[in-house]
């Protein structure tokens, strides 16, 4: 049984959203972002929405059938899920942006013995990708699951300035069975008891 309610858990990360770095240089002016394409096993077309936050401060994605499973009446390929998101993110002039912050959520079920995994990197069109943040969860587990990746401001990858450069978003859950009873099924997801769970990403902005 899920522990909390899509609402709480909701309710969490939009207090997560508040109190960003550098806050004197978010510019004023609304952002907007366009989502160019959707790939992967895990954010099926349609199954993917962007909504900026009304202060600049972040983005949230939302995923309503991302789902990875191993065990008993999974199939072949389901131990992995991933998505891939080509974002437009249209700016104020003067000002660039970089990813500071990200917070993924969803819900796990992973027997004694298996292991689930959550990954994720960025970058800029045209550059490669970052590192890729990776977090591992040990079965026995049965519980909603929220994790952070933070970047330090020294080490944030920034959009050039004056240049049109889409965002991937890279992301990824694994389920490995292990050595749980075959008998039994392991999961983890991205979304929540009826559908969605908004996955948090700060901006961190500066001027060019």
């Amino acid at each position: 049984m899920r522990k909390a309610t899509a609402a709480a858990a909701l309710a969490v990360l939009f207090t997560l959203s508040s109190a960003p770095a550098h806050a004197a240089t978010i510019p004023s002016e609304r952002v907007t972002i366009d989502v160019v394409t959707v790939n992967g096993s895990g954010c099926k077309q349609g199954t993917a929405e962007v909504i900026v936050a009304p202060d600049n401060t972040s983005f949230w994605v939302i995923y309503s059938d991302y789902l990875a499973q191993a065990g008993k009446g999974a199939g072949a390929t389901e131990f992995r899920k991933n998505c891939q998101l080509n974002l437009q993110i249209n700016i104020p002039q003067g000002f660039t942006y970089g990813i500071a912050e990200a917070t993924y959520a969803g819900f796990g079920h992973l027997e004694r013995g298996a292991i689930g995994h959550q990954s994720v990197n960025y970058y800029f069109q045209g550059q490669s990708a970052t590192t890729t943040w990776k977090h591992s969860f040990n079965g026995p587990f049965d519980d909603n699951w929220s994790i952070t990746h933070r970047t330090e401001f020294s080490e944030i990858i920034w959009a050039p300035c004056g240049e049109k450069r889409n965002l991937n978003v890279n992301s990824a859950l694994r389920v490995d069975k292990g050595t749980s009873d075959a008998n039994t099924n392991s999961f983890m997801t991205m979304d929540y008891q009826r559908g969605e769970v908004r996955t948090l990403h700060h901006f961190s902005w500066k001027r060019c």
